[in-house]
């Protein structure tokens, strides 16, 4: 790993010398960068996909308030997303401009303004949790476990903005391979304290020995206790790595202001501001799909709740290539080398569109048992099958958009892919949802969010196509 990681060192410093690299060492770099980055977003995909499952089991109404609440929990890591990105682009940029200490004084006012933001929206959630299952059209019956699981789920904000943040700056200074193993235990954490909450105290039998799991029989509220308390451990262990073992952005005997500069946070207001209302609108629009699949029944709720999860772990493998990208491009751009910059976002795109194609096949063949092991239900594992494969055949398009939006957020321009990303939810997704669940119902919603992403991926392909590399605004008043 040690060889591995000087390699991948030894490729940005040629990136920030202005040495010219070959083909292949761009694309070494590329997949170097993004395998690990990979296996991180499946694991935090990995992490509700084990809750999904070990509720399911308990039956169609546990699930299905889960999945009442899904969206509404997705508003929140956009915001934690925002925050994130507002600071780890300056960082990357600055790295690449061979300003370590620069990086370093953004770190710190960016662990300041994150932890303030996470409280105020754990309090935020305190305060909506009793009314949010009500405002989302769902059935009385579901309501306690939604409120419960939506109210513990945001008092645990601030591990996992905290987390987040210290993963997304070691993943800037090049070092991808160290958040990918933590969030990697974190599933194997969040299923250990699952089965410890979720269910009651139950005997096993394993190879004809007998073992007694003791349990707090806590249902819904199990899990997201479970999923807190395995982020609390992976934030922990990101911030030590961080503040104490980077080269590059340790704070450990380095003097420092953490008090947040103005024009630190001009820019972080620049670069995030428009991603937080592209997340607020394209969550928004993610609640509005949930209040249209509502009335359709707790089967069709939670065949659409699984059917996202399951559909996650395919798409996730987008977003590993994109957290690369913005990695090598915001490096590049701040060496100021638009030229390499092209071409490692054009190695981006065109790998990450062969890759979803390939998991987009896979989906559409395993849908029966990717959601089969989330549920026993035979209603639910049929309806989610159908509409898994519907979602199978937007994957390349879906991929495309991912990696091109993250590119123009590495280059500070995150305006115009905000625009265009909620524009495409709002005016096309959801008036298309309404349009066909009356007629077709769950059927009709995913037919319109496939129609959705493969205008979505073909608007940025042709975006990136003409997109100026030269320019560059993150680190600049």
């Amino acid at each position: 790993m040690a060889a591995k990681s000087k390699k991948t060192e030894y490729l940005f410093s040629l990136i920030r010398d202005g040495s010219e690299l070959t083909i292949w060492n761009q694309i070494d770099l590329v997949w170097r960068l993004s395998l690990p980055a990979i296996f991180a977003q499946i694991s935090f995909v990995m992490v509700q996909y084990i809750d999904a499952a070990m509720v399911g089991h308990l039956g169609a109404n546990p699930a299905a308030s889960i999945g009442l609440v899904s969206s509404s929990l997705w508003l929140i890591w956009g915001l934690i997303t925002s925050v994130t990105v507002g600071f780890s682009v300056q960082v990357a940029q600055r790295i690449g401009a061979k300003q370590d200490e620069e990086a370093r004084s953004v770190l710190r006012q960016g662990l300041v303004v994150g932890f303030l933001v996470s409280i105020l929206i754990a309090l935020i959630g305190l305060v909506v949790s009793p009314y949010l299952p009500n405002w989302l059209g769902g059935p009385p019956e579901l309501y306690e476990d939604a409120r419960v699981y939506f109210l513990i789920f945001c008092l645990g904000t601030p591990a996992a903005l905290l987390g987040f943040m210290a993963s997304s700056m070691l993943r800037s200074t090049g070092n991808v391979k160290l958040p990918s193993i933590i969030n990697i235990g974190m599933c194997f954490l969040d299923a250990f304290f699952n089965l410890l909450l979720i269910f009651p105290t139950s005997d096993y039998n394993i190879l004809g020995f007998k073992l007694t799991v003791p349990g707090a029989n806590l249902g819904v509220a199990g899990a997201a206790l479970g999923t807190i308390l395995a982020e609390l451990v992976s934030a922990g262990l990101m911030l030590w790595f961080l503040l104490v073992k980077s080269e590059k952005l340790s704070l450990i005997g380095r003097k420092g202001s953490f008090i947040p500069e103005i024009f630190c946070m001009r820019r972080t207001f620049r670069i995030g501001s428009p991603i937080a209302l592209e997340r607020i609108a394209m969550s928004g629009a993610q609640i509005v799909t949930t209040m249209i699949v509502a009335p359709l029944g707790p089967i069709a709720l939670a065949a659409h709740s699984f059917a996202i999860t399951a559909e996650s772990l395919c798409y996730m493998p987008g977003f590993g290539v994109a957290d690369a990208a913005s990695t090598i491009v915001g490096q590049s751009i701040g060496a100021k080398r638009p030229a390499i910059a092209r071409r490692f976002a054009k190695i981006n795109v065109l790998m990450v569109m062969v890759m979803m194609s390939a998991m987009g096949i896979l989906m559409y063949i395993t849908a029966p048992w990717m959601i089969g092991f989330m549920t026993p239900d035979e209603s639910i594992i049929s309806l989610g099958t159908t509409v898994l494969r519907i979602e199978a055949f937007a994957e390349p398009m879906f991929a495309a958009a991912i990696v091109c939006c993250s590119i123009f957020v590495s280059a500070g321009y995150t305006l115009f892919p905000s625009l265009a990303n909620l524009g495409s939810m709002w005016f096309i997704r959801i008036p298309l949802a309404y349009l066909l669940a009356s007629e077709f119902g769950l059927i009709g919603v995913w037919v319109a969010m496939a129609t959705e992403l493969c205008f979505r991926g073909a608007f940025f392909l042709i975006a990136l196509s003409r997109f100026d590399f030269s320019k560059r605004r993150a680190i600049e008043d």
